[in-house]
C-alpha cells in the first residue's frame, strides 16, 4: 500500500514565474524533491472555469499557452507529462453520480505547467486536469473535494492551483516590489488561521468574511482550487504553508499543504 500522500495547493501568481528563478519558484522545486514521488497528479487549476465538471483523459495532454502580451520564450515552453486515463476514469468513479466528461480536448494550462515545471521538471509523472464547473457554488467544490480524498490513498498528489488572494485590479503591474495591501494581509492571515484550526466553513462561506475577503477573491476561479485541497484533509493531519509572500501587492503566493 502506497503511504498517505500530501495534498498541496499551491498559488501559482503570474505566468513568468515558470521561466524565472525567485524565492517562489526555488520553493517549488524543494517540495518536489521533498514529499514522496506521486503514482500521478490530478490537478485543479483556476484556468479550466467552465460550466460543467471535466476530466482530461487525453494519454498525451498538450501544453495550453492561456494568456496573452507575455515574452515568445514563455510560449515555447512545453511540459511534456503523460496523461493518465485510468486516473480520469477513477476520478469519474469517485465524482458519481455527478456527471463528469471525459474530455480530450483540453490539456495542462498554465495553472498547472507553469508550477510543475519546477516542482516536476522532469515532467515524467501522468497529470490529469479536473475542471472546476463555474455554476457551482463553493460548498460544491468543497464536497467534490472530500470524495477526491481517497486518491492520497492511491498515491496521487492532489494539486489545486490559484492564488488564495487574487485581485488582477490592484496588482502593481511593472511596479518593483509594492507594499502589499493592508486588506490583502489581513485575509491571508485570518483565512492562515482558519486553516490552522481546521476550522474550514468560514472559508467555504467566504463572501460572508467581511470587505477583505471581497478584496482578494473578486471572482472565485483562483480561490475554489484551495478548497479541494483542504477538502481532502484527514482527522489530525497538519497544515503547513511551504510558500509565502504576497506579489504586486495583491498576489497572494501562500501554498497550503496537507499532510506529508
Amino acid at each position: 500500500m502506497p503511504e498517505l500522500m500530501p495534498a498541496i495547493f499551491l498559488g501559482h501568481g503570474n505566468p513568468m514565474n515558470a521561466i524565472s528563478t525567485n524565492s517562489y519558484t526555488e520553493s517549488w522545486r524543494r517540495i518536489g524533491a521533498q514529499i514522496t514521488k506521486p503514482k500521478a497528479i490530478l490537478a485543479i487549476s483556476a484556468h479550466w472555469y467552465v460550466p460543467e465538471t471535466s476530466v482530461t483523459i487525453s494519454s498525451m495532454p498538450k501544453t495550453i499557452h492561456d494568456f496573452g502580451g507575455f515574452p515568445p520564450e514563455l510560449y515555447r515552453v512545453q511540459y511534456p507529462a503523460p496523461g493518465d486515463p485510468q486516473l480520469a476514469r477513477r476520478v469519474q468513479q469517485l465524482l458519481a453520480p455527478l456527471p463528469v466528461n471525459l474530455d480530450d480536448s483540453w490539456g495542462l494550462d498554465h495553472g498547472t505547467w507553469s508550477v510543475l515545471v519546477h516542482v516536476y521538471p522532469k515532467a515524467e509523472i501522468p497529470v490529469v486536469q479536473l475542471s472546476i464547473n463555474e455554476t457551482e457554488p463553493a460548498s460544491f467544490h468543497f464536497e467534490l473535494g472530500k470524495k477526491l480524498a481517497p486518491l492520497r490513498d492511491e498515491g496521487v498528489l492532489v494539486v489545486g492551483s490559484g492564488n488564495l488572494v487574487h485581485n488582477l485590479h490592484t496588482y502593481a503591474w511593472g511596479r518593483q516590489l509594492p507594499e502589499p495591501y493592508d486588506w490583502a494581509v489581513k485575509f491571508e492571515s485570518e483565512a492562515r488561521q482558519m486553516m490552522l484550526a481546521g476550522d474550514f466553513e468560514p472559508l467555504v462561506r467566504y463572501e460572508s468574511l467581511g470587505p477583505e475577503a471581497k478584496l482578494s477573491i473578486p471572482t472565485p476561479d483562483h480561490y475554489l482550487p484551495l478548497l479541494y485541497v483542504l477538502a481532502t484533509r484527514q482527522p489530525g493531519e497538519s497544515i503547513t504553508f511551504p510558500v509565502e509572500g504576497i506579489d504586486g501587492g495583491s498576489i497572494s503566493m501562500l501554498s497550503v499543504c496537507v499532510g506529508g
